[in-house]
């Protein structure tokens, strides 16, 4: 979802404040004027009304005379009260309709003359009224057009240090070094401080990758040089005559172990460095034939157990995945078996999709512990005395695009799914 910039945020609540603001003070308006017009429009008439019943009853052969805009109708006169005027109630109608033009009308009942009724055109107010109606709510939208024009100048300059530090931090690069943030002359105290605090992060984070690099590099050169002494041994022993045989498997042994020591070191190396060149090393893995290899590997652990091992399924399959990766991650998850079982059968087997399954009769975990294992997965968590562990294999799973299933119950042994079929050949 694409999040609205702060400069259309604070214009949107600024156009809506205001014309909320305009409205209230239009309505307020509109109501004092209604209210004012009714005080007048009562005052005249009332009074006028008064003086034209008091001449009548001080003069009895007084007529009043009809000006353009004000008329006088009573009972007792010949012309009367027209008919739409007589039905009103006593007291003051405003935009009463008298042939066709609105009129402010007072009725009065009295008990010499009848019902009285006095009624001034106010057409004209009307269309003055109209108009300045017309030309303040012109006047209004100029208002808020005026004001968020302002408001957008004066946001452009406001927001402008925020999104230039923005756009800033969004070009910083992991692998670029020196990098920082700058605030403009025109930034805010806020900014300075944010700035300040990213670039002390940078600079931090330099110090810390520049020694992550410096123990890797050592870490590099101190491991590989024992294993490679341990090689070098074994091959040198294998080369001696008469050796035993028993002898001979067991430097055998050795010697494929450090070999494989010695490419798992490169695999956490490059996971550490850089985990994208992971795909680089890929080659074409035999499932089917490296299976019984690591079961054989492993099958010491079940030494002095009530324990096998048991093959159930081997289907020809074939993944481009690097070769440290299929049998540090075959034999950790084969490791975590043996070691959490007791006595019955361990069964692993390999389908025809690439989906490693091993099952041990172990002591199960409950859903809250399996759910505990999950979150050490996705946390990065190490389990003590777990091999490699299960976080390195989550690790590889997330770049390789393998899924990593765990089924158990308690007292009931574990079931275990490495599903690699991301990794098979299009």
């Amino acid at each position: 979802m694409t999040r609205r910039t702060l400069r259309r945020k604070l214009l949107g609540w600024l156009a809506i404040y205001v014309a909320l603001v305009t409205l209230a003070v239009f309505s307020a308006a509109n109501y004092v004027h209604e209210h004012a017009e009714h005080a007048v429009w009562r005052s005249l008439l009332n009074t006028e009304l008064d003086s034209i019943i008091g001449q009548m009853r001080s003069d009895p052969n007084y007529h009043w005379q009809d000006s353009d805009t004000l008329r006088f109708y009573a009972t007792h006169v010949p012309a009367g009260v027209p008919e739409g005027l007589a039905k009103l109630h006593p007291g003051l109608h405003d935009g009463a309709l008298l042939e066709g033009k609105d009129m402010a009308v007072m009725v009065r009942d009295t008990s010499d003359f009848g019902r009285v009724v006095l009624a001034l055109d106010i057409s004209d107010f009307g269309e003055l009224e109209h108009f300045i109606t017309r030309w303040a709510l012109l006047a209004g939208v100029a208002l808020l057009l005026v004001t968020l024009l302002m408001a957008w100048v004066g946001m452009t300059r406001l927001v402008r240090p925020l999104s230039v530090l923005a756009q800033d931090i969004a070009k910083l690069s992991p692998e670029r070094r020196g990098q920082r943030v700058y605030v403009d002359r025109r930034g805010s105290t806020e900014l300075e401080v944010i700035a300040g605090a990213l670039n002390d992060y940078l600079q931090r984070n330099e110090h810390f990758v520049e020694r992550e690099r410096a123990f890797i590099s050592t870490a590099s050169h101190e491991l590989r040089t024992p294993i490679a002494v341990i090689s070098g041994a074994a091959e040198l022993a294998l080369e001696q005559p008469g050796l035993p045989e028993r002898a001979r498997q067991q430097l055998l042994r050795v010697r494929s172990t450090s070999t494989g020591m010695e490419q798992l070191i490169q695999l956490l190396l490059v996971l550490a460095r850089d985990p994208a060149k992971l795909a680089a090393m890929s080659e074409l893995v035999a499932l089917e034939e490296l299976l019984p290899e690591i079961a054989e590997d492993h099958r010491y652990l079940a030494k002095g157990k009530e324990l096998e091992l048991e093959l159930v399924e081997a289907a020809p399959c074939r993944i481009l995945a690097p070769l440290a990766v299929v049998q540090a991650a075959i034999g950790n998850l084969l490791r975590n078996a043996i070691e959490n079982s007791d006595r019955g059968v361990v069964r692993m087997g390999i389908s025809a999709d690439a989906v490693l399954s091993i099952e041990d009769p172990g002591h199960g975990m409950s859903p809250e512990e399996v759910a505990q294992v999950y979150a050490r997965m996705s946390k990065g968590e190490r389990n003590p005395g777990a091999g490699i562990g299960l976080d390195l294999i989550a690790r590889l799973c997330d770049h390789l695009g393998w899924r990593l299933d765990i089924h158990s119950q308690p007292e009931r042994g574990t079931r275990v799914t490495l599903d690699m079929s991301s990794s098979r050949p299009r």
